[in-house]
């Protein structure tokens, strides 16, 4: 255990530090030319790599045939750790992200997100989340690309909680699939509350897409349900 901390703290954790901000200065620069956010998502994809390969993170994705790659979903996904963001990147798709308000408020980080196609999440105010969340789903619709939620509102230290109704709204709204995702063994990877990186094999198991076809709004709720039973059975827990 000592040596493995010894080599996280020595060399995993700056690695990752370096490799992050090499990369993020790389794509705000190329987000000055890129306006649509393609250059941007295949800079992500392979820090995305290089990251995962860093930490020792063997990461196999199931069920890549169920998904097209031009298709455009909305992709739920449970969230345990820091590195299942740069995980769900490994995905073959356009993908967009649900970033912090606050991000967006720091001088170049914050244009660099909007020109690259992310979008600001306001928790502590529904109206503007809402906002968003209508802005997502144009923004799916127009371009033709994916956006990942972690509907639980933030990372969990054991078990899977709650959904919130979030994603299944931005889903209803695009008019596109919901794609439960199930991300096994990155809690052994970096743990909640650690800087601990330890290797460990991590499996990316995607569901059946669930049509949102013809489903009105006052749906969500169930199909949210929904959504958390069959994450639930990805990730082997109990969806009750």
């Amino acid at each position: 255990m000592f040596l493995s901390r010894l080599r996280a703290y020595l060399l995993i954790d700056p690695l990752i530090i370096v490799t992050t901000a090499a990369f993020g200065l790389a794509s705000m620069m190329a987000s000055a030319f890129d306006k649509r956010g393609r250059t941007q998502h295949a800079i992500a994809r392979l820090w995305a790599r290089l990251l995962l390969t860093v930490s020792g993170a063997r990461v196999r994705v199931e069920g890549l045939e169920k998904l097209q790659q031009d298709g455009a979903y909305v992709l739920v996904a449970n969230h345990t750790s820091y590195m299942d963001t740069p995980a769900v990147l490994l995905i073959p798709l356009q993908i967009r992200f649900f970033a912090k308000q606050g991000l967006f408020r720091i001088p170049l980080l914050g244009g660099h997100l909007r020109r690259a196609g992310h979008l600001p999440v306001v928790r502590e105010n529904p109206r503007a989340s809402l906002k968003s969340l209508t802005e997502g789903a144009r923004l799916v619709r127009e371009r033709g690309v994916s956006v990942v939620l972690f509907p639980e509102g933030g990372r969990s230290p054991d078990g899977l909680r709650e959904f919130k109704e979030g994603a299944a709204y931005l889903a209803i709204k695009a008019g596109v699939p919901a794609v439960p995702i199930g991300i096994v063994g990155m809690r052994r990877v970096l743990p909640m509350g650690s800087v601990h990186v330890r290797p460990h094999a991590v499996t990316i198991r995607i569901g059946d897409p669930i049509s949102t076809e013809g489903m009105k709004l006052d749906a969500r709720g169930e199909l949210s349900q929904t959504l958390r039973r069959r994450v639930a059975e990805l990730i082997g827990e109990p969806g009750e």
